[in-house]
């Protein structure tokens, strides 16, 4: 489905709820008009290979690859070189497929080699049919690191090899002070023809705020004057996908869409929540947010694009 002209739009992204979304965005937008800025607090290095799990299911879901049912790694995927490593008794908690393994290696050896995160991206998404600029927050390895009650993890080991079964206290992003946004990320935010930025359904405490750590991008994102708007990930006081009512819930916050907009705080100028919590449709307005109220799970092709609609409409009318 081609999408029709539209102004510039930034979104910020992290992985599976994040990037369909991002798909439902590329459909309602020229491929010019949309920059996708992903979380690197993911990223890792596991077998020697540098892995960016959040930039890879956004290039994979984009290009049309991605797998349905998992909703992370590539379609039609074999695990010969995972029950090759088993059997040498190789680390496999995390499970690299074989042709997703392709792009851990070439990344891997290109920045051996000295090129940019950035760089060796934007020629694999062109390679692989991605027409928007998708971008990491930064070339410079920032990682989330998750406090829990079993001690300090990094976030893979936490999230995949733990199966996010300690009780979290806290995070941080290791690298976030010493890290430079990404070039092109602040062109974007900066550009004049920019006209909404939008944060995708995704954890805020570890897919958005790794980027929001970054020294400068919080302040792109203000400096832009453009209309802000998020999108709840926390659904009738679940999660879609992944840990994030888990963490309010120790963290001894409300797991709701309200905490999601109060912790974005005046960042925002717009939240999108479900049909299911519209009666807190009052609180944001209590708050002197916009709110939308809309259909938000995203079960399908239609159900991302609709969403999309209905987030630019929103973003369009601040």
């Amino acid at each position: 489905m081609s999408g029709s002209r539209c102004d510039g739009v930034v979104a910020l992204t992290g992985g599976v709820g994040g990037a369909k979304l991002i798909w439902g965005l590329a459909q309602a937008l020229e491929p010019s008009a949309l920059t996708v800025i992903c979380n690197p607090g993911d990223d890792f290095e596991h077998l020697g290979l540098t892995v960016c799990p959040d930039f890879d299911t956004v290039l994979y879901t984009l290009a049309g690859l991605a797998d349905p049912e998992r909703g992370w790694g590539r379609a039609d995927e074999t695990w010969a070189f995972m029950a090759a490593l088993e059997t040498l008794g190789g680390e496999t908690w995390f499970r690299l497929g074989d042709r997703d393994l392709a792009l851990h290696v070439e990344r891997s050896r290109r920045l051996a080699g000295g090129e940019g995160l950035g760089t060796i991206m934007t020629d694999i998404c062109r390679r692989l049919g991605v027409d928007q600029q998708v971008l990491p927050a930064s070339d410079d390895p920032l990682r989330t690191m998750v406090a829990t009650a079993d001690g300090e993890l990094p976030f893979q080991q936490y999230f995949v090899r733990e199966r996010c079964a300690p009780a979290v206290r806290g995070f941080h992003f290791a690298g976030a002070a010493q890290a430079t946004a990404h070039p092109r990320a602040l062109a974007a935010l900066s550009d004049p023809g920019l006209r909404a930025i939008v944060i995708c359904p995704s954890n805020p405490f570890i897919s958005i705020d790794p980027i929001l750590a970054i020294p400068g991008m919080t302040e792109a994102i203000r400096a832009a004057k453009v209309p802000v708007v998020a999108v709840s990930p926390i659904v009738g006081g679940a999660a879609i996908k992944g840990p994030a009512a888990k963490m309010l819930a120790e963290l001894g916050q409300e797991v709701s869409v309200r905490t999601v907009w109060r912790h974005y705080g005046d960042l925002i100028d717009g939240i999108v929540m479900d049909t299911c919590d519209a009666r807190l449709a009052a609180d944001a307005d209590h708050d002197k947010l916009a709110a939308l109220v809309t259909p938000t799970v995203m079960t399908g092709p239609e159900e991302r694009i609709g969403l999309a609609r209905a987030v630019l409409a929103f973003a369009g009318s601040l």
